[in-house]
């Protein structure tokens, strides 16, 4: 199927300016000016989007779409991720993680729910590993799961700096950064390790180490709940300067932010003005983890489950109440994570990229359509699910 979307206000996530974007199959196959619109044959399909926004579609780092938890007991486990919520919120791309729990939530889960996404439309991929070490795999060992399974990016999501974590060592980073970066690229995978970062005083200094001591760069390392609290912010605002990613979490409740937890689009912000490189600040939902509270002794006063729906949210927020240029806050759930995860397909709107999209309103920025690898998976005046 062709498909030309035509008088779009295109941000790819840069702003354009009004385009027609043409789709064959899963693919963008032009990015075509206003005034060069081709000769059409019968069976190109066209739509006229009238002047809404189209941007790429957004890719979620971290979700755990086998839900999570849960610190406190049984009753609080949350729940899986359903494909419609995720096509609701605009997300086409999730990489799903373990957490706390690798027991009861295990990497066979994590694989089949993966697939139950992909054959729902969305794109999936997942993590190896999970808080602890030494890492659960999935196929025997991470050299393995990395070669050999295609939806596996990296490891993650592996506890640092947290009272739930293991003790890694300085040695057992840098062994586990190399294996990931040894084996993903005998798989033409980037390889990431994306690490979970809790409120112990130790913050960023393993990653610091790993990377003054070894011939790992801040590109193998996606640390992420880096607006976990002011200290840990701070760190975190140094880090980027050093020139490494750092991933706010969007997910959150009004405990976490009384308690000190930066707003991720207030982190955007200040991040910008820390003279961070844009390309650098990556967001993340967090989505269907469980978010505990817990007191002084460290022991679990509330749970509430994170929200997909909170990615743009986020994006929104910035923009509209921390003044973040949209291009500069949209590059934060599109281009810069599927930069830092190696998805070179995802994130953009150019020729030869999935065609991942969605519509927006130009007044509201209202999800109206969400377009995941040239197929419709949500519209807003129709039920697809």
């Amino acid at each position: 199927m062709i498909r030309l979307l035509t008088n779009v206000e295109l941000y790819a996530p840069q702003y354009l300016g009004i385009k027609h974007v043409l789709i064959a199959d899963s693919k963008i196959a032009a990015i075509i000016p206003p005034d060069a619109l081709p000769e059409l044959g019968p069976f190109i399909q066209v739509i006229d989007l009238k002047g809404d926004r189209l941007v790429p579609g957004f890719v979620d780092g971290l979700v755990h779409y086998c839900g999570g938890g849960g610190e406190g007991g049984f009753a609080n486990r949350t729940p899986e991720l359903l494909a419609n919520e995720a096509a609701k919120a605009g997300v086409t791309t999730v990489v799903g993680a373990l957490g706390t729990d690798s027991l009861t939530r295990t990497l066979s889960n994590l694989l089949g729910k993966c697939r139950e996404l992909q054959a729902q439309g969305l794109s999936a991929y997942f993590y190896s590993g999970s808080y602890h070490i030494p890492l659960k795999t999935l196929t025997g060992s991470l050299e393995s799961d990395l070669m050999f399974i295609p939806e596996i990016l990296g490891v993650g999501e592996l506890a640092l700096s947290d009272h739930r974590a293991s003790v890694l060592t300085l040695n057992d980073l840098v062994e586990i950064g190399k294996k990931t970066k040894t084996y993903a690229s005998l798989a033409s995978k980037k390889g990431v390790i994306f690490c979970h970062l809790g409120d112990s005083p130790e913050q960023l200094s393993l990653l610091r180490d790993v990377i003054a001591h070894s011939d790992l760069t801040h590109q193998h390392f996606i640390p992420t709940h880096c607006n976990r609290n002011p200290d840990l912010f701070e760190d975190a605002l140094q880090y980027g300067l050093e020139g490494g990613y750092i991933d706010f979490t969007t997910s959150t409740t009004q405990g976490l932010l009384d308690d000190g937890e930066v707003l991720s689009a207030r982190a955007i912000k200040l991040a910008l003005d820390a003279g961070i490189d844009p390309r650098l600040i990556t967001l993340s939902s967090d989505a269907n983890a469980s978010l505990p509270r817990f007191d002084q002794h460290g022991n679990t006063v509330g749970v509430e489950a994170g929200r997909i729906s909170s990615l743009f949210a986020s994006v929104k927020q910035a923009h509209e109440q921390y003044a973040v240029p949209f291009d500069i806050a949209l590059s934060c759930i599109t281009q810069n994570p599927a930069s830092a995860l190696g998805l070179s397909s995802k994130g953009s709107i150019q020729e030869g990229a999935d065609a991942d999209l969605v519509v927006l309103s130009p007044d509201t920025l209202d999800i109206k359509t969400v377009w995941s690898k040239g197929q419709i998976i949500h519209d807003c005046r129709t039920s697809l699910y």
